[in-house]
């Protein structure tokens, strides 16, 4: 018998012995799932960690009320000392009517997502890629001084739900990926560098354009330094680009409306950003990392268009917080362990690509500066969307990227950031869970010496 079949004839037992014992509804979900990571510096393996976690998590109705557990042991005892602990857990929370489960979806998308490739390719050829990886970015330049972390990653899940629905489900998914961090040095003058690249099959991953592309970020920020504050047009690599949508990613859910943390409650229809800004969770998409055929609760991953042409068309839901709204789950009831009931989040979430080239919206651009990193991300307000940042990148004069420089400022907030996004770019990448193309800001006020 297949892993899955055990699971699913676990969380199914689970799901009959909570009936037995008085639930009225239940809901098991199993998650097993392996994760390797390998770290090479200087041509040495300098940490291997292969990590797997695996088990149950139970959730009971009764009466209005929902009770939780979670237990590592699959055994028969196991499941029903967990379905107990459950059911007393009930007796101890208050009653919400918008509890309910799911039934079972009327299709769900089918997806590539398990490359066998990515277990069956040996843990040397692994290493391998790291340091491949690691000697690519020394032979693109030789101001590359130092390689931080060469960096190897992959992990496989399995997934069950069954629910008293009727709901019985189950899927397998991989991932792997790769990632380089290095500083390039020229006299006393040094800039740190990296890149990425996250795929679900082994054999689309590019450790040689990795390498290249983390030695030429920090090679062309040398000699770096600030200039006078100024007015003039930003444009965003996708990373940098990426980052300002995570600090949006999580208002756009229909948990953070109802908790009033949101920047865009009550805007359904209303004008939110440029009409060159579109924003989309696929948790469907192909290729995608976060890409599932259903959720934490089984409910059908989607496409869901949040932002349209600058207007804001919807927020994302899992089945609690669409049954408060009156509306229904988008698929976005996310579990990133067994351990615990499902949030709302995003899947894959991006910016949708423009028409243009990002060299067009360069050669478009009089005055402007080309940011390639973003400082203090973390400090942004992602309920106010107000946010002050370090940058530094490439001046941009009369269409051409002329110097580095750093020790650079830029704040406001990202509403206002949105509306005047007046150009989107063609390439949109992902990184990990979240995309963005290059985007060109029409004009902001960039503090330096």
């Amino acid at each position: 018998m297949e892993k899955k079949d055990c699971y699913l004839d676990a969380a199914a037992s689970a799901v009959s012995k909570a009936g037995q014992l008085g639930a009225q509804l239940a809901e098991a979900y199993i998650s097993s799932a392996k994760e390797l990571t390998i770290e090479v510096r200087d041509g040495q393996v300098e940490t291997m960690k292969l990590a797997e976690d695996r088990g149950m998590g139970l959730r009971v109705f009764r009466e209005g009320r929902t009770g939780f557990s979670f237990s590592t042991d699959l055994s028969p005892g196991g499941v029903e000392d967990a379905t107990r602990q459950a059911l007393a857990n009930c007796g101890k929370t208050a009653q919400d009517p918008y509890h309910h489960l799911p039934p079972p979806g009327p299709a769900y998308p089918e997806l590539d997502i398990y490359d066998p490739a990515i277990r069956a390719v040996t843990v040397e050829k692994k290493i391998e890629m790291a340091k491949y990886m690691e000697e690519t970015a020394r032979a693109c330049d030789s101001r590359v001084k130092i390689i931080e972390s060469s960096s190897y990653q992959d992990g496989e899940v399995t997934v069950s739900v069954v629910n008293s629905h009727g709901m019985k489900l189950s899927y397998r998914g991989a991932y792997c990926g790769i990632y380089l961090a290095l500083v390039a040095g020229e006299g006393d003058d040094s800039h740190t560098g990296f890149a990425l690249d996250f795929s679900l099959k082994y054999n689309q991953l590019k450790p040689d354009l990795v390498g290249q592309k983390a030695a030429r970020r920090a090679v062309q920020m040398l000699g770096a330094a600030p200039v006078a504050t100024r007015k003039a047009a930003v444009v965003l690599d996708p990373y940098v680009a990426t980052g300002f949508l995570g600090l949006i990613g999580p208002a756009l859910t229909g948990e953070a409306v109802q908790k009033g943390r949101s920047l865009f409650a009550g805007k359904v229809g209303t004008r939110v950003a440029s009409d060159k800004v579109t924003v989309i969770d696929d948790g469907a998409m192909p290729g995608g990392i976060a890409s599932a055929p259903f959720d934490g609760e089984g409910v059908p991953t989607s496409r869901t268009v949040l932002i349209e042409g600058g207007v804001l068309k919807g927020y994302l839901y899992n089945t609690y917080t669409a049954a408060k709204d009156g509306v229904q789950s988008t698929g976005n009831g996310i579990r990133s362990t067994f351990k615990g009931t499902p949030e709302v989040g995003v899947t894959n979430l991006f910016i949708e690509a423009g028409p243009i080239s990002s060299e067009d919206i360069i050669k478009d651009t009089k005055n402007g500066l080309y940011v390639t990193e973003v400082m203090g991300m973390h400090t942004a307000n992602p309920i106010s969307g107000d946010f002050s940042v370090g940058v530094a990148g490439l001046l941009i004069e009369n269409g051409e990227l002329t110097r580095p420089v750093r020790g650079m400022a830029m704040g406001g907030n990202v509403v206002d950031f949105l509306a005047h996004v007046d150009a989107a770019g063609n390439d949109l990448q992902f990184f990990g869970g979240k995309g963005a193309p290059t985007i060109r800001v029409a004009e902001m006020t960039i503090g330096g010496r």
